[in-house]
């Protein structure tokens, strides 16, 4: 088999999936997309066809392009559908180990002996997972940035027992997607993770203890620090919940210093998951987020 990447398999069609599975039939590539949910699909279908017919209304792509994008994807409930000679499977399921540890234990065995399997984790461990499917030296962690078809980090991460080959591959499929890879080791939540929960989490505290409005603190990194998106603004983009767990994961892993706030936990309770519920820190509305204040 080549070293290079022609064909991927994408099982989960959430956010991070559908996105994914845009990017890399933009570049090109023939996109296995798995759900169980048919109702997920239908959602990720519409989604990157609108992204994708707004790209040619600003002129940035071509009809002709769309067309071809979109008929790279197979969206499918089948798993071995999906699957079909993928060269690499990507699991971006829900943040639970045991769940991403059957999803790929499940395509393993009808994949080729050079396929690689790789998690869209943002912070469970790479090593843990390469070893629940018995094959710690193809299992690497390809953590995209939310929406994957416009940031240009892939976060590459390698667990103990990775394979150096393993790596190179996924460094050149980066390049491939026109990403910008970064390499790091499996520690708990690796480097992005780590320090962009650390900046949310903190911008909730000063929330909680009024020091500034929920549009001035996200102001106060985005003018005085450069930061493209205020940490709340980020924070719903990314999802509450999503927050919320990775924070959980990291003061059982390393310490009390990321102990979830109370607020993000009321928030998470209540519902106020972000921009996926239509309401967070932001109210999401068709003209754009609003600050709750």
């Amino acid at each position: 088999m080549s070293d290079s990447i022609e064909r991927i398999a994408v099982l989960g069609a959430g956010t991070m999936g559908r996105g994914i599975a845009q990017l890399c039939a933009e570049r090109g590539l023939s996109v296995g997309l798995y759900d169980v949910s048919p109702e997920v699909l239908q959602s990720a279908q519409s989604a990157v066809r609108a992204q994708l017919e707004r790209a040619v209304q600003k002129g940035k792509s071509s009809a002709e392009q769309r067309d071809a994008a979109l008929a790279r994807i197979n969206a499918t409930t089948e798993l071995p559908s999906a699957c079909r000679d993928a060269q690499l499977f990507i699991e971006a399921v829900p943040e639970r180990m045991e769940l991403k540890i059957a999803l790929l234990d499940a395509v393993k065995a009808g994949a080729p002996p050079a396929a690689l399997f790789a998690s869209n984790t943002s912070s469970l461990s790479i090593t843990e997972l390469g070893r629940g499917i018995r094959e710690p030296a193809r299992t690497v962690g390809l953590h995209f940035f939310n929406p994957p078809p416009v940031m240009p980090l892939l976060e590459i991460v390698r667990g103990l027992g990775t394979s150096p080959e393993a790596i190179e591959r996924c460094l050149a499929f980066a390049r491939q997607i026109g990403k910008e890879p970064i390499v790091v080791n499996d520690v708990p939540g690796f480097a992005s993770s780590r320090l962009g929960v650390a900046l949310g989490a903190e911008a909730i505290r000063m929330l909680e203890a009024k020091v500034a409005s929920v549009a001035d603190i996200d102001r106060a990194m985005e003018l005085g620090y450069r930061h493209p998106m205020g940490p709340l603004k980020l924070t719903d983009l990314v999802g509450l919940d999503v927050r919320l767990a990775i924070l959980e994961h990291l003061q059982r892993e390393i310490g009390e210093q990321f102990r979830p706030p109370p607020l993000l936990r009321q928030m998470v309770r209540a519902g106020r998951l972000g921009k996926k519920t239509g309401l967070g820190f932001y109210r999401w509305t068709d003209d754009g987020p609003v600050a709750v204040e």
